[in-house]
């Protein structure tokens, strides 16, 4: 599989220093470079690449300008790269596939690199199974039927029951039904366990396609809870509420997601 990229930043250097970082990768094509973000815009709607490589500092069009500048179009993959790590936490609100900074470390980028590979087989998977379906619908619409029912079936085994998490220089093996609570805190996830608390360097998104949202569903901007182990719903001012957990944790529910208290409420 060959991951069509573009890289864009205003400094030359830097354009070079990650055309050499990138140069092991033999499925890498770096089809194109820019160097602002007018130029970046033009080369994504004509090269439709899989993977941007974006600074984010850029005089005129900022790396958030691109992304709002390709609104009307399917984006690829986005990895900001950037000197400043005050723009994390609003790159991965921009669906950010991962956040570099510059220098770009060697081990980071390989991290980065096994991360979007992953996310583009997903996507090529679930296109062809797209077109599969699309087709067998016309010839033959009973097996297109039972491939759906497969599909389910499918959908309801393939999240995780373990995870594994790289923490302090080991590597803790989690079982998914132990966990309480999820934290964001920037480009790191906070697990909490019934007596551990471990990070993990996911983004929100990425760890929720791994957890069954029929058990575990996001209750705040930055807080995913395991819905088995709320064991009180306390009700607060403003429609909020928060929900009480088995540890004697409380974590409150913004208006926004009240629709998963409704659950609890018969």
């Amino acid at each position: 599989m060959t991951i069509r990229t573009i890289l864009v930043d205003d400094e030359p250097l830097a354009i070079q220093g990650l055309q050499l970082r990138l140069e092991p990768y033999d499925d890498i094509e770096i089809i194109d470079t820019c160097a602002n973000g007018r130029e970046a815009i033009r080369s994504i709607k004509t090269h439709k690449p899989d993977l941007v490589f974006l600074d984010i500092q850029m005089p005129g069009f900022d790396g958030f300008s691109v992304i709002q500048g390709l609104m009307e179009v399917e984006p690829p993959l986005f990895v900001f790269v950037t000197a400043y790590s005050d723009h994390a936490i609003r790159a991965f609100e921009a669906d950010a596939a991962d956040y570099l900074m510059k220098p770009v470390d060697e081990t980071r980028l390989a991290d980065t690199l096994e991360r979007i590979r992953g996310r583009l087989s997903e996507k090529r998977s679930a296109e062809e199974a797209g077109r599969l379906k699309e087709v067998l619908a016309e010839v033959a619409p009973e097996a297109a039927e039972n491939m759906a029912d497969e599909g389910d079936a499918h959908a309801a085994n393939r999240y995780e029951k373990l995870i594994n998490i790289k923490d302090r220089g080991q590597i803790f093996r989690v079982d998914v039904d132990t966990i309480e609570r999820i934290d964001a805190a920037g480009d790191y996830m906070c697990i909490y366990t019934g007596d551990n608390t471990l990070i993990l360097r996911e983004t929100m998104k990425d760890l929720e396609k791994r957890l069954d949202p029929r058990r575990f569903q996001r209750v705040h901007r930055s807080t995913i809870v395991n819905l088995d182990l709320v064991k009180q719903v306390k009700p607060h001012t403003n429609g909020e509420c928060f929900l009480v957990l088995d540890s004697g944790a409380q974590v409150k529910v913004s208006r926004s997601y009240r629709e998963v208290v409704a659950r609890f409420v018969h």
